[in-house]
């Protein structure tokens, strides 16, 4: 690994943690010129996937996408960022799991909003609106039906 500070190829790890449970890595390293430490994170790479949009378009999943649309769905929410980062390798494990090649948008939304009822029901509502896209308060309604229901029973 090259330090990001003399640009030396020549380090030791000082410290390896497992993360996200376990798959992915995180060194601590010293650079054993400058002597500078610096933190490097290790991930799977996954064979790339292609997400079938409603038009039959097809583009590679991108993990930061969807992180943005969750972070929307979030947004002003008690979420933290390590919560959000566990979310989202759920729904991304999940789709290496089932999916080898292609994966539909539809399968991917129907994951966010499986996490995000669990996770948080304003989020859940934010990102539902947008996915299914609500065109007026009955929808509104509808979706919230069954989250009503459970809080009633309480």
């Amino acid at each position: 690994m090259r330090c990001p500070y003399c640009k030396v190829d020549d380090d030791h790890v000082l410290e390896t943690r497992p993360m996200d449970g376990g798959i992915s890595v995180r060194r601590r390293r010293q650079c054993k010129r400058c002597r500078r430490r610096f933190t490097t994170y290790e991930r799977v790479e996954h064979r790339p996937v292609l997400v079938i949009k409603k038009s039959g378009k097809r583009q590679p999943f991108e993990r930061e996408k969807l992180l943005q649309a969750l972070r929307k769905a979030v947004a002003k929410r008690s979420i933290t960022d390590e919560r959000l980062g566990e979310v989202l390798d759920r729904i991304e494990s999940r789709i290496y799991e089932k999916y080898d090649k292609e994966v539909p948008a539809k399968e991917i939304g129907d994951l966010v909003m499986a996490e995000l009822r669990e996770l948080d029901q304003v989020a859940y509502v934010r990102f539902a609106s947008v996915y299914r896209e609500f065109q007026d308060v009955s929808e509104f309604i509808k979706e919230l039906g069954p989250m009503l229901g459970k809080l009633k029973r309480r």
